[in-house]
């Protein structure tokens, strides 16, 4: 497993490194994916929906699991594909193709970010959008920022706050917050006055403001932080393994790594050990 948290996803590594993408072994520990064994490329992403973006020489393109390539090197950025459209930028438009290389969705946005649920935010004449994979304009934007829907919700951003629409583009939780996360497992975690906690569908705060640092639910639970101690709550909000760690990332398969005293090892749901 990861150092990284387990809770992380592609939409939100957009929001994080904006169009700098990971390194492949920073990628490859985090997500624990596969990466094509070819040698002859500066940059090798992990497969996803068979392909795997590859650079070389400044230019993006996809190579099967093989080695194959499928789609040339012409690309200047890519976010590679999701729901099976890819987002690639040429001479500083976006746009998307598919998995045999079509240019499906014309390059003429200023940025553009993945499918999710169905539809990829877009910005063109310096607004946001939603778009539908025929190209369609599904949700105009009066936000200043916008990461794609998880959940059926999607979170955006006005000046310092943030909140969450819907797919008809209603604000269902209003821009409120001081940071905001995608939804995870029908929570999600929000700052506000400098504590995080978490709300549900609703807006409604099931957690208190109360930690320093949190992360999404995985597998029922999730990773937070006070004091520079971290531990593990349920989704009431109690605390089912102590904040005694140094560090954690998410759990995955019934298990999570947790750091103390600069050791690493994994631990199950109760708290325990793993060796």
């Amino acid at each position: 497993m990861s150092h990284l948290p387990q809770t992380l996803r592609k939409l939100t590594l957009i929001a994080l490194v904006g169009t700098v993408l990971f390194t492949q072994a920073v990628w490859a520990d985090t997500w624990k994916c596969e990466i094509p064994k070819v040698t002859e490329y500066d940059h090798v992403s992990c497969l996803s929906e068979g392909l795997a973006a590859v650079k070389k020489d400044g230019k993006y393109g996809f190579i099967d699991k093989t080695g194959q390539v499928v789609v040339p090197l012409q690309y200047d950025v890519t976010w590679g594909f999701n729901e099976g459209l890819a987002s690639v930028r040429q001479d500083a438009q976006w746009g998307f193709i598919d998995t045999t290389g079509k240019v499906v969705i014309d390059l003429q946005y200023n940025d553009a970010q993945l499918f999710s649920e169905g539809l990829a935010a877009v910005k063109k004449d310096n607004q946001w959008k939603y778009i539908d994979k025929t190209g369609k304009v599904a949700i105009n934007l009066p936000y200043e920022l916008t990461y794609g829907f998880s959940e059926g919700l999607a979170v955006v951003n006005k000046g310092d706050k943030w909140g969450f629409i819907d797919k008809t583009g209603k604000a269902v939780i209003p821009l409120q917050y001081d940071k905001v996360w995608n939804f995870e497992e029908g929570l999600a975690m929000v700052k506000k006055d400098g504590k995080w906690g978490f709300i549900d569908k609703t807006g409604k705060v099931v957690i208190p403001f109360q930690y320093d640092l949190t992360y999404g639910f995985s597998e029922g639970l999730a990773r937070v932080e006070k004091d520079g101690n971290v531990g593990f709550i349920n989704k009431t909000g109690d605390i089912v393994i102590p904040l005694q760690y140094d560090d954690a990332g998410g759990f995955k398969e019934g298990f999570a790594e947790v750091n103390k005293g600069n050791e690493w090892f994994y631990i199950n749901k109760q708290g325990q050990r793993v060796d």
